[in-house]
């Protein structure tokens, strides 16, 4: 039952009531539409199935999501969410979804096309993700055709939230800062190194507690160590990522928000790299929306 609900299908246009999830590592962000018009909009924690079993997608759905959707009688969905580009990641995701929605059809699909979806419609162009983790991808107008795999904010996820926040902890706990923005970082936020090491290598979601230091990061963007902190990021995403498809004649745009806040350093490494972007976005909702409606 659920292979087949995992099958895509054609939007239900005007017909009907959709569901549709943009769903990260964070939060995530469900759209109820009817006749092309959005009825009510839901943010719960986000869902990863990389990070979460089935069964704590279904508690977390019963406890957020349900309650608020007004005895709604659902008949499709479409969630985008991170992790849920391998086949076995999308069973997970529906099998939690099927518990509450049985009849209707299920349509689980990656963050990254959602992303796609979103910023080109049917046009062909390169969409990047940078929020808690970040991604990218060639999209021709139909489907993703190139993807340089994101690996993680370990090994890759360059640019996002979680290595921004990783980098700088690192710079802080090794005094790479300026001792005043070390000081000022742990008596905001409460923090000792203990507790620091305590939250990334024995919690759950190191990367959630990592991205949550960018709003002190943008606070501080015009201190130059932070700014070059965050330039470098962004620099690393270009060239390990968007660098590696085909630039010409083709758009590049962004989703995100750590795309959105850090815009303007944002801009500044791409025209530095020679890359003019059409189009940056803090959500992906209104896009996604407009594409199946």
């Amino acid at each position: 039952m659920i292979d087949n609900k995992l099958t895509s299908k054609s939007p239900l246009g005007d017909s009907g009531v959709i569901l549709i999830a943009d769903s990260g590592s964070t939060k995530t962000h469900w759209c109820v539409v009817s006749g092309g018009i959005i009825k009510s909009e839901i943010s719960t924690d986000g869902i990863n199935p990389f990070y979460q079993t089935d069964m704590e997608i279904i508690a977390l759905l019963e406890s957020q999501l349900v309650p608020n959707l007004a005895n709604e009688e659902i008949e499709q969905i479409y969630f985008y969410g991170a992790g849920c580009s391998f086949p076995d990641k999308k069973i997970l995701v529906s099998r939690a979804l099927v518990r509450f929605f049985g009849n209707a059809i299920i349509d689980i699909q990656s963050d990254l096309l959602g992303a796609a979806r979103s910023l080109f419609q049917h046009e062909k162009g390169i969409a990047c993700i940078l929020g808690t983790g970040s991604n990218s991808c060639f999209y021709d107008g139909v489907e993703i055709t190139q993807n340089v795999s994101p690996l993680g904010f370990i090994l890759g996820d360059e640019g996002s939230g979680a290595v921004l926040g990783k980098l700088f902890i690192a710079d802080c706990l090794k005094n790479q800062m300026p001792e005043w923005i070390a000081e000022k970082l742990l008596d905001e936020y409460e923090l000792t190194p203990a507790i620091i090491m305590d939250n990334i290598y024995k919690k759950p979601f190191p990367n959630r507690f990592l991205a949550k230091f960018t709003p002190f990061i943008l606070e501080h963007i015009e201190e130059p160590a932070i700014f070059n902190l965050v330039y470098d990021s962004f620099d690393a995403f270009f060239i390990r990522n968007v660098m590696q498809y085909p630039l010409e004649n083709v758009q590049v745009g962004f989703i995100g928000s750590i795309a959105h806040y850090f815009r303007h350093t944002l801009e500044i490494v791409a025209s530095e790299r020679g890359i003019m972007l059409s189009e940056i976005v803090q959500e992906p909702m209104e896009g996604l929306v407009r594409f199946h409606t």
